[in-house]
């Protein structure tokens, strides 16, 4: 099975990303577009890793900026 049928995320990347090239005008390189997919997939989950809200490694005892 592909990844694509396999993952919701990434389908819907890959879709977002030949709908983006087609509002251009452009014909879209089907691995070109998996390639974006993936790049997307991984800067989601890099600034879902860095924000540190969602870091579970901190003390309870650290204080932690609060969210406005």
């Amino acid at each position: 099975m592909c990844l694509l049928c396999d993952d919701e995320k990434a389908y819907q990347a890959y879709m977002a990303y030949l709908d983006a090239m087609e509002r251009q005008g452009k014909m879209a390189d089907p691995d070109k577009a998996m390639d974006a997919a993936l790049d997307a997939l991984e800067a989601a989950d890099k600034a879902k890793r860095d924000d540190p809200a969602n870091d579970k490694t901190l003390s309870p005892f650290f204080c932690s900026p609060v969210d406005k």
